[in-house]
């Protein structure tokens, strides 16, 4: 008999965590860090008794302890505040009461405004293409051309989404393939859950063995003070080796559904579930099409559209407002393209971003956990008790308990960039007192923020979950066997690294 029967619906689970976090600041005592940063060549040290002004020399940084070259603030290469070691401090309560929980969901819709724009223009987008017919199509056509070989599907995009995730960080935009790739894999004959594996637990292996994300080892490694390179090659190992593991975890999973629909943990635990992409899917997906011109030039548009956005992220620096105009220059132009009704365009268009409304609603109330823990001054807290737990450990047992320690900080702290300058500085200074390489306490960052990616409700999988309509119970039935396969890999890793030193 299982433990649980049924979890909460996603945005239940959020309030939960939202309360459990203010709850937090009534039983923790709240502090900070003085936080340093720069701007207009001068740093502002930010400090109980107000905001001081310093040179910005790397005497100033090496006086304060803080390990990073002064070029990597001037580049730009560290934007966001530092936590300078060694200067905790208590601080008055800010007890987030009844009045603060209500208001952090508000708060964090509004704080998530560009990625909930990005997200319902998605959905408009996609409504609009799929009027034309040619998504079905292209889906069927490709569904009878990878007959027998679907397996390749799982194998080439799933590297494709680590990659991607490894090398510059994709995370959100990741989001518009599920439109495509949902019909596409239950065309071959699979369930729900695969999807969901191999866009999201694709991109989120970018994070645990990131080689060259400038998000997060890049900017983590400056906030330690080390060259992001330092490491670069047993990351690249753990990248294959993860990516590999995961896409035969998948695959195996994928075939024995095939096989069997009722081994599905979707059709155990979520009977009856279907997603709105699922619509798409015909009974005769398998027999034998062709895709007339005018689709093979609509889909052509689609597909650059998808890469258009992603060479724009990784060269142009382009972020959510860049991403939704040209998803919304896109579904204009496939209108102007078949001559669509005025009318069908916006009653198509707003019917698709209304289809994701509940996706957006779980990205902006998840982040209503962060502004609770900000408002109450606990974050910073929790990694001051835990440097003090860890600090006179010897060094094996330091690195797989700062690992751990990884994992639980996710359950605050998603942001990759916001972990890495408020950590990095304390725990990289603590590395050097007890022998650890640099290198491995950025592993440790990178490892523990990957695994615990996988099933924290504040990051993007409570989303890739809702759009396809499955739970998170079925979910981490699925992935609890893969995390375990990956936390003993990754502490191995970390071991093996302590003994190089």
């Amino acid at each position: 008999m299982p433990l649980i029967k049924k979890l909460p619906a996603p945005l239940t689970i959020l309030l939960i965590v939202i309360i459990i976090s203010a709850l937090t600041t009534w039983l923790l005592p709240p502090g900070e860090y003085n936080k340093l940063s720069y701007s207009d060549n001068v740093f502002s040290l930010n400090t109980p008794k107000g905001t001081l002004s310093l040179r910005a020399t790397q005497h100033t940084l090496d006086s304060l302890n803080v390990r990073i070259p002064l070029i990597k603030f001037k580049s730009g290469d560290i934007r966001k505040p530092v936590a300078v070691p060694g200067t905790y401090h208590q601080l008055h309560p800010n007890k987030q009461g009844a009045v603060k929980v209500m208001q952090a969901p508000i708060k964090g819709l509004t704080d998530t405004a560009d990625i909930i724009f990005f997200i319902l223009i998605i959905g408009g987008f996609m409504m609009v293409f799929q009027e034309t017919g040619a998504m079905e199509q292209g889906i069927k056509y490709l569904s009878y051309k990878m007959k027998g070989r679907e397996a390749w599907l799982i194998i080439s995009l799933t590297f494709f989404f680590s990659f991607c995730g490894s090398s510059y960080g994709m995370a959100e935009e990741a989001l518009v393939f599920y439109p495509v790739l949902v019909p596409l894999y239950l065309a071959a004959g699979y369930d729900l859950l695969v999807p969901v594996a191999v866009i999201f637990a694709g991109t989120q292996l970018g994070t645990l063995s990131s080689f060259s994300d400038p998000f997060s080892v890049i900017i983590a490694s400056n906030a330690a003070g080390i060259n992001w390179t330092d490491g670069l090659l047993e990351r690249m190992v753990i990248f294959f080796i993860t990516t590999i593991v995961t896409i035969a975890y998948i695959v195996r999973y994928a075939n024995m559904c095939k096989k069997d629909p009722t081994k599905s943990l979707v059709y155990r635990f979520d009977r009856g579930n279907s997603s709105p992409y699922s619509a798409i899917v015909h009974n005769d997906v398998n027999s034998q099409t062709t895709l007339s011109s005018r689709n093979i030039g609509l889909l052509c548009l689609f597909f650059v559209t998808l890469f258009g956005m992603i060479a724009g992220v990784i060269w142009l620096g382009w972020w959510m407002t860049e991403m939704s105009a040209i998803f919304l220059a896109a579904a204009i132009l496939v209108a102007f393209l078949v001559r669509m009704n005025e009318k069908v365009f916006l009653e198509r268009f707003i019917r698709g971003a209304q289809d994701l409304i509940s996706v957006a609603f779980i990205i902006g109330v998840a982040r209503g956990i962060t502004i609770i823990l900000n408002d109450g001054h606990i974050s910073d807290s929790i990694l001051f008790y835990s440097a003090q737990m860890v600090g006179g450990m010897p060094p094996m047992l330091f690195i797989i308990v700062l690992f751990l320690l990884y994992g639980v900080f996710t359950l605050f702290i998603s942001s990759s960039s916001g972990m890495a300058v408020l950590t990095m500085p304390i725990f990289g200074s603590l590395a050097a007192v007890v022998g650890v390489p640099g290198r491995e306490i950025v592993n440790c960052y990178l490892f523990g923020m990957g695994v615990m990616g996988f099933i924290t409700p504040n990051g993007l999988i409570l989303p890739s979950l809702a759009l396809v309509n499955v739970s998170l119970k079925t979910w981490i039935r699925f992935i609890g066997p893969l995390l375990l396969i990956l936390t003993a890999i990754c502490a191995a890793f970390l071991v093996i690294g302590v003994l190089m030193k």
